[in-house]
């Protein structure tokens, strides 16, 4: 049980320094960002990967198919949402692309006939009120006209992210009750470079020419988000349901938040405060079922 709440700890304090490493990458685009992040990582993984024997033709078509999927998704998030913070704060966009436990609830009842228990619908329904807030705070519907479009659009990116965070979080569920975490690391973190490098090479976009600063944040985005924060959540996956899992990982926002307020001095406005109390509640609430899980589990 603590073994498995530290790993998950660790991992979202991780998680929600991603967007503070991207705001500090303004000259470079979102795309390259992301391919930059699963280049770096997926190099690192693969030669740890390789130092503990693991090779790709120890996987099944079947393994590998799921890598394959797993990687496409976790590609289109990073794409959906690192463009998102070009156009939102770092706040509202944190924020809604952690609403992945609305459709990872949704999908686990429709794909894998899992039943929700009542404080993770309650959870995801509070994350869901939340978000809405936070959407309608942002592109200004508060008042009789959009204010500020260009946040709509960041915030409907977001929603994109979360949806294909959504799809990568239920592919490793599957993937990781056959697969230890370097295997699958490895295996799924690969497939997502080798997608981005592809769209990045055929979008013209230059792999060179920015400032340095944005290097080195871009390799701390691989190594601490990515390596750091994903690979725990994805070894935890194994221990808890897909639906859990994404509910823990809500606790993102709030460190970002935060982080934001202090470097960049991004002001939390009413309505952005208060979806993200709503959502920080549908923590609470959710863990609850969570830890009772975790407890029969380990």
């Amino acid at each position: 049980m603590f073994k498995t709440c530290a790993c998950l700890s660790v991992g979202i304090i991780a998680l929600s320094f991603a967007a503070i490493f991207i705001k500090f990458c303004e000259d470079v685009p979102s795309l390259m960002i992301a391919t930059y992040r699963l280049a770096i990582s997926s190099i690192i993984v693969l030669i740890f990967a390789k130092s503990r024997g693991v090779r790709f033709s120890h996987f099944t078509k079947r393994q590998l198919f799921m890598g394959m999927l797993g990687g496409l998704f976790l590609a289109l998030h990073f794409t959906f949402w690192i463009s998102s913070l070009k156009f939102t704060s770092v706040a509202s966009s944190v924020v809604l692309v952690n609403t992945n436990p609305i459709f990872v609830g949704i999908f686990s009842y429709l794909f894998l006939k899992e039943t929700q228990p009542i404080d993770l619908i309650a959870g995801i329904i509070l994350s869901f009120l939340g978000s809405i807030i936070l959407a309608v705070g942002d592109s200004g519907l508060r008042g009789l006209s959009i204010a500020n479009p260009s946040h709509l659009l960041g915030d409907s990116l977001a929603l994109l992210g979360a949806l294909m965070a959504s799809g990568y979080l239920m592919v490793g569920s599957k993937a990781r009750q056959e697969m230890d975490v370097v295997s699958y690391t490895a295996v799924v973190y690969s497939f997502s470079a080798l997608f981005l490098l592809t769209a990045a090479f055929f979008s013209g976009i230059p792999f060179t020419g920015y400032r340095p600063s944005s290097y080195m944040f871009m390799v701390l985005l691989a190594i601490v988000p990515q390596l750091i924060g994903h690979t725990s959540i994805n070894w935890a996956l194994k221990h808890l349901k897909a639906s859990m899992i994404a509910i823990t990982i809500l606790g993102e926002p709030i460190g970002a938040s935060i982080l934001a307020y202090v470097i960049f001095q991004e002001k939390i406005s009413s309505f952005q405060g208060t979806g993200i109390i709503l959502i920080f509640l549908a923590i609470i609430i959710a863990s609850r079922k969570a830890r009772k899980h975790l407890w029969r589990r380990t």
